[in-house]
């Protein structure tokens, strides 16, 4: 057989290219099922990120207009009371209608008098937006939070920080919220924990007692806290995790890429309080909190977290039946192997 000509291979190759109703359909075709899970799981981020900012354009006209609002309330001390409230509105009915959220052990958490809260950072503490949210709607308290500091650099970020309290947070400025009557949560593991940490729940502290030292110059309660299926809501991409801890390591700044937004379950878990202990040190008190929060993860997480088994813990109780089996089995098979 003859090769055929280069001419006639162009002329062909010319034709298919012409026939742009062949390549169009295909190629949208092909395009649309590749991209639709990517753009999926890469922006539903960004709904949580506008819901950000939505609560910012909240109290942003809510103190715009405050000569009008200033008749709801008494006094300069009550000025954010009415922005807060809307803004909580608005996450706890996200929190109920998207990941149908609980929080269980509320009453562990006192009704007045200062409490520290320590809890398990996932890759986005959404679950802590909620949680406050359902204080400040059900008991009329706010959690005072404890933030990193390159949050105070995004814009907008100052007035919520205003209205919510959050703050960088010095040891000696935790002491004086705490001291104040006020409920103060932390997160050791920080944003380190939020990027590194994985569906199977380790607690990544790196050997920080900062908030043991605030608990016990502050004299006051540890509540440990944990919230069920929160790596399953959204991820970090799982590669190139050297590179990207490298890189954390030198900008102190997020830099792993998250994906997910997904409508799991959520259910926080508030734990007993750990009682003011004056014969512990911050390393022992440290331990003995990381022991609690553990505890609750092996008692209410699947290990290795599954994101189609999070997403059935929304639905009725032959599921969860199901689910609470398969916890049971995953924390008698770790003990086993410990």
């Amino acid at each position: 057989m003859g090769l055929t000509p280069l001419p006639t291979l162009l002329a062909a190759a010319l034709d298919v290219v012409g026939n742009s109703s062949y390549i169009d359909l295909d190629y949208s075709l092909w395009l649309y099922r590749f991209l639709t899970p990517l753009i999926v799981t890469f922006l539903l981020p960004l709904v949580f990120v506008a819901l950000i900012y939505i609560s910012f354009l909240v109290l942003f006209i809510y103190k715009l207009h405050r000569q009008v609002i200033m008749r709801a309330v008494q006094s300069d001390r009550n000025f954010w009371q009415v922005g807060r409230k809307i803004v909580a509105a608005i996450w706890d009915a996200h929190a109920r209608i998207y990941h149908g959220y609980e929080v269980i052990g509320l009453e562990n958490i006192p009704q007045e008098g200062p409490a520290l809260i320590v809890y398990y950072h996932g890759a986005i503490p959404i679950d802590m937006y909620y949680l406050n949210s359902r204080m400040l709607l059900q008991r009329e308290r706010l959690i005072y939070t404890i933030g990193d500091r390159f949050l105070f650099k995004l814009p907008g970020w100052g007035t919520i920080s205003e209205a919510f309290h959050v703050s960088p947070g010095t040891v000696q400025s935790c002491v004086s919220i705490l001291r104040d009557g006020n409920l103060l949560a932390i997160s050791p593991g920080g944003v380190y924990e939020a990027q590194f940490g994985d569906h199977y729940y380790e607690l990544l502290w790196r050997n920080r007692v900062g908030f043991a030292k605030v608990a016990l110059e502050a004299k006051v309660p540890i509540i440990p806290c944990f919230t069920q299926n929160l790596r399953e809501g959204f991820r970090q991409v799982g590669i190139f995790r050297t590179f990207f801890m490298r890189l954390y390591n030198k900008v102190r700044i997020p830099v792993y890429p998250i994906y997910g937004g997904f409508p799991v379950k959520f259910r926080t878990y508030l734990g007993a309080p750990i009682a003011y202990d004056e014969s512990l040190s911050p390393q022992d008190l440290q331990v003995k909190v990381a022991t609690a929060i553990e505890e609750l993860i092996n008692r209410h997480q699947r290990l290795p977290g599954s994101i189609l088994w999070a997403l059935l813990d929304r639905l009725p109780s032959a599921f969860r039946r199901r689910s609470d089996s398969l916890n049971l089995s995953n924390t008698q098979t770790k003990k086993k192997d410990q």
